[in-house]
């Protein structure tokens, strides 16, 4: 059964995205979606003129990027947040520990002050993001201490810098364009997202992904400990160097393509746990697939719930602080 889980989990994901295609304020029936799907691919009759350019508008510029956009977040904040909490053998670990998020997030709202063009505020998204991170490795280099503990301990100061300085850009920003932008834009959504964002975002997501998904067997061995890891042969340094280093790429690349979505990286990993085990090999493939649909289905929740849409980060939000509620009462007992 568990050789099924994998596929069995892809295949719930291609569920719920054909689901999700189909949803919305104009419904889809499923008719119309197979009969678009072979108009498309095979150039098959059925629809009328006017049903396909409808349907053209609808789901391959509307609702196809944003569920896109959605899945690829959800699988970067759920495979990041699962590689640092095997990297650092803590379960209440996200993947905001070493402060990229706090850090992207500075740099989107600086872009949005200084810029009006999009691709600078995403060039800016990534360069702070990266610069967040750089500051707390940078901590640790400095005193000459090459623990995790020291680590962890720069990503606090490093995150608390960087909100300090996006509290400064907010209190700068002008309160009639600039300011509502910026928090709106913190509390993370998806409607903004837009094709050519996912093209952008898509190819060095997969590739951050597949980095830390090639590690796994590494992590599993530095889960028991730096000094087993390497007794092992395991070169601590450079796995480290690696998972931090795709975690930032695609932690950061969210916070381009949708803000601030929070809770993700923190309660998807401890559910993938209970399905499939702490074995990384199998956690961080499960991770993916469940993140990506999970954020799926919660963006559903937040443009179809009420007539008007809720940031996805509120509503990801709002699920999440329950769910670490009952993980600290299970905390002390360990994650294995």
């Amino acid at each position: 059964m568990k050789r099924l889980t994998l596929p069995l989990l892809g295949l719930l994901l291609g569920l719920v995205m054909l689901a999700s295609l189909s949803l919305g304020k104009y419904r889809v029936p499923v008719a119309d979606l197979l009969g678009f799907a072979g108009w498309q691919l095979f150039d098959l009759p059925g629809l009328s003129a006017e049903k396909k350019a409808l349907l053209e508008n609808i789901l391959l510029h509307i609702r196809l990027p944003r569920i896109l956009a959605a899945a690829m977040i959800g699988a970067s904040l759920s495979v990041s947040g699962a590689a640092f909490q095997a990297l650092f053998i803590n379960p209440l670990v996200s993947p905001d520990l070493l402060g990229v998020l706090a850090g992207a997030s500075f740099g989107a709202a600086l872009g949005m002050v200084l810029s009006k063009s999009w691709a600078m505020v995403q060039f800016s998204t990534l360069l702070f993001g990266f610069a967040a991170v750089g500051v707390a490795v940078g901590i640790t280099k400095a005193y000459r201490i090459n623990s995790v503990i020291m680590l962890v301990l720069g990503g606090i100061i490093s995150g608390s810098f960087f909100t300090a300085l996006l509290s400064i850009v907010k209190y700068a920003a002008d309160p009639t364009n600039q300011l509502p932008a910026i928090v709106y834009w913190l509390m993370g959504s998806l409607s903004s997202v837009d094709g050519h964002t996912v093209l952008i975002m898509s190819l060095p997501a997969a590739a951050g992904i597949a980095a830390i998904i090639l590690h796994a067997r590494q992590l599993n061995v530095l889960s028991m400990g730096e000094e087993e890891a390497k007794s092992l042969g395991i070169n601590v340094g450079r796995v480290r160097l690696v998972v931090i280093f795709s975690a930032t790429l695609i932690s950061a690349l969210t916070v381009m393509a949708g803000g601030m979505i929070g809770w993700v990286g923190l309660i998807i990993p401890h559910i993938c746990r209970m399905i499939v085990g702490p074995n990384n090999q199998v956690l961080l493939p499960a991770a993916a697939l469940i993140g990506a649909a999970y954020l799926v289905l919660v963006d559903d929740v937040s443009r179809l719930l009420f007539s008007y849409e809720i940031p996805t980060g509120i509503v990801t939000s709002l699920i999440g602080i329950p769910f670490f509620a009952l993980v600290l009462k299970n905390a002390q007992r360990g994650w294995r």
